[in-house]
């Protein structure tokens, strides 16, 4: 399986992307932004996609919904994370929506 992890924070996705190879997943492209995740999506085949909720620019949400508004993207697995703690969604969970969860490192031990 191969994932896409798109943060602005380059900690996140280093944090990320060890957690998904303790998982036994080693295939992991990174993205520093919402536009080269677009370049990176049409370009490499993406089986899962994490990505960042608030990040500049363009928000994660805003390019899971350009995402979501192609063929392609359509189906693709997706799953938004974000270190602002706890969010309440503006986008509820539905059947086909996407999920949201904290960040690694904001999780409380």
């Amino acid at each position: 399986m191969r994932f896409l992890v798109v943060d602005d924070s380059a900690t996140m996705r280093r944090i990320i992307k060890n957690q998904l190879k303790l998982l036994g997943f080693h295939e992991v492209v990174e993205a520093e932004d919402a536009q080269a995740a677009l370049a990176t999506l049409e370009s490499d085949f993406i089986d899962f996609l994490i990505t960042d909720w608030a990040m500049p620019r363009m928000s994660g949400l805003s390019l899971v919904q350009r995402i979501r508004a192609t063929r392609a993207g359509a189906k693709l697995p997706i799953l938004m994370v974000t270190a602002i703690g706890k969010r309440r969604s503006a986008w509820p969970p539905r059947p086909g929506s996407t999920r949201t969860s904290s960040s690694p490192s904001s999780t409380r031990r």
